[in-house]
C-alpha cells in the first residue's frame, strides 16, 4: 500500500459525540508517548486543505506523521507544528537521485529549505519496491544507489544525527514467516536487499516496514482466525522457541526480525512500522468494527514490543488519515482513520470495554470487542 497511497462513510454525529470521539482518540494517541504517527495520503478530490489537515493532527495530538512526498503546501504548513515527519521520496524520482548531485539538490530544496522549522525524522527513499514485481521489478536497481546519496546528501548537511534515510519495504519480500524464528527473505530477494541491510546497519538507521495482518487473515481465514489478526484471541495461538503470539502482528513483525538476522542485520537493526490499517468497507473482513478494534488494539499493543523483542515500544504509523477516494481498487478508498470531513471514524478507547455509538443515521457501531 502506500499512505499517499491512496487506501467509509461520512457519518451524522452528534456536537456531543464529537466531543466524545475527539477527547478519545486525543487519549489514546498522547498515551503511547508518540510512537504513533498517521499516514497523510492525499489520494483523493474531496480533502481539507494541508493548513486544515495539519491543525487536525494538533488538534487530536498526532505527534508524528508520515508523507509520501515533499508536497510543498504540507511542508509549510507543517512549519512550527513540532509534528515529527517521516519525508517519502516518491519510486518515480528514484532513477534521477542514482545521480548524487541530483540527491544533493532534492536534499537542499526539500530538506535543508525546511529544516528546522520542520522536524524531519526520517526520509523513506521510494516504496515496496520489489524486485520480483512486475510493477516495481524495473526501479529495484535504483534503490541503493539513492539510499545512499541521499544519507550521504543529508550527512553533507550535518543532519545525519537528526535524520535518517531508508527504505520502505512490504512483507512479500519474506518467504518464510512461519514459525517466527524460520522468518527468512524469499532467495530470490536477497541480492537486492543484502547491500541495504548492509548500509542501514552501518548507519544505525531502522528499516521501513509496512505490515498488514489484514492482508494476511483475507487471504487465508481458513488457517488465520479473525481474532488473532485483531489482537483480540484469549489465549497463546502459536507457541515458538518457548515465545508465546497470541496476535499475527507479533508473528509478522518477529519473522522480518528473523528475517533481518539471517541476512546480516543482527539483532540491533530496528524496525518502524510505517503502515499499518484495516478497511472499513470494500472487501473480506472489513467492517467498521473490525477496522475501529484493530486500530485501538494497534496503538494500546506496540508501546511494549513482541515476543522477540519485548519491552521496546514499536514506533508506528497508521494507515492512513482519510479515506481517499482516488485510490484503487474499491478496498484502498477505506482505510482513513478520519472521513474527508474531518469527523473521526472510530473512538480508538484503549479500554476496549465499551462500544459508543458513531452514526444513529446509519445505526453503525465501533465495538472494541472482536466478535470470536
Amino acid at each position: 500500500m502506500a499512505c499517499s497511497s491512496p487506501r467509509r462513510r461520512t457519518s451524522s454525529f452528534t456536537a456531543a459525540t464529537l466531543l466524545l470521539l475527539g477527547a478519545l482518540f486525543m487519549a489514546n494517541l498522547d498515551m503511547t508517548g508518540a510512537q504513533v504517527g498517521i499516514c497523510y495520503g492525499m489520494m483523493g478530490n474531496n480533502l481539507p486543505p494541508a493548513t486544515e489537515v495539519i491543525a487536525l493532527y494538533k488538534q487530536y495530538n498526532i505527534k508524528r506523521m508520515r508523507l509520501y512526498d515533499p508536497n510543498e503546501a504540507a511542508l509549510n504548513a507543517l512549519r512550527g507544528s513540532g509534528i515529527e515527519v517521516m519525508l517519502g521520496i516518491p519510486n518515480s524520482d528514484l532513477q534521477r537521485l542514482t545521480n548524487p548531485s541530483e540527491a544533493n539538490s532534492w536534499v537542499q530544496k526539500n530538506v535543508r529549505n525546511f529544516w528546522p522549522d520542520v522536524r524531519l525524522r526520517y526520509i523513506a527513499v521510494g516504496n515496496e519496491i520489489s524486485p520480483v514485481n512486475g510493477g516495481t521489478s524495473w526501479m529495484a536497481p535504483f534503490v541503493l544507489p539513492a539510499l545512499v546519496n541521499v544519507f550521504n546528501a543529508v550527512r553533507a548537511a550535518g543532519l545525519q544525527d537528526q535524520i535518517k534515510v531508508s527504505i520502505a519495504i512490504d512483507m512479500t519480500l519474506i518467504g518464510t514467516s512461519y514459525p517466527p524464528s524460520a522468518g527468512a527473505f524469499r532467495g530470490d530477494v536477497i541480492s537486492y536487499l543484502a547491500p541495504i541491510v548492509g548500509h542501514l546497519a552501518y548507519a544505525k538507521t531502522p528499516l521501513f516496514a509496512n505490515i498488514y495482518t489484514y492482508f494476511s487473515y483475507s487471504g487465508n481465514p481458513k488457517d488465520i482466525s479473525l481474532p488473532y489478526a485483531l489482537f483480540t484471541s484469549p489465549s497463546v495461538l502459536v507457541w515458538d522457541n518457548g515465545r508465546g503470539y497470541q496476535n499475527l502482528f507479533d508473528a509478522m513483525l518477529d519473522s522480518l526480525y528473523s528475517s533481518l538476522e539471517k541476512l546480516g542485520g543482527g539483532n540491533t537493526l530496528d524496525v518502524v512500522v510505517s503502515e499499518s490499517g484495516w478497511p472499513s468497507a470494500g472487501g473480506f473482513g472489513t467492517t467498521s468494527d473490525n477496522a475501529g478494534t484493530y486500530l485501538s488494539n494497534l496503538i494500546r499493543h506496540v508501546k511494549g514490543g513482541t515476543p522477540k523483542r519485548p519491552g521496546k515500544a514499536i514506533e508506528t504509523y497508521i494507515f492512513a488519515m482519510f479515506d481517499e477516494n482516488q485510490k484503487q481498487p474499491e478496498l484502498e478508498k477505506h482505510f482513513g482513520a478520519f472521513s474527508p470531513n474531518k469527523q473521526p471514524k472510530y473512538n480508538l478507547n484503549f479500554g476496549g470495554e465499551r462500544a459508543w455509538e458513531i452514526s444513529a443515521e446509519h445505526n453503525a457501531t465501533v465495538s472494541l470487542k472482536s466478535d470470536m
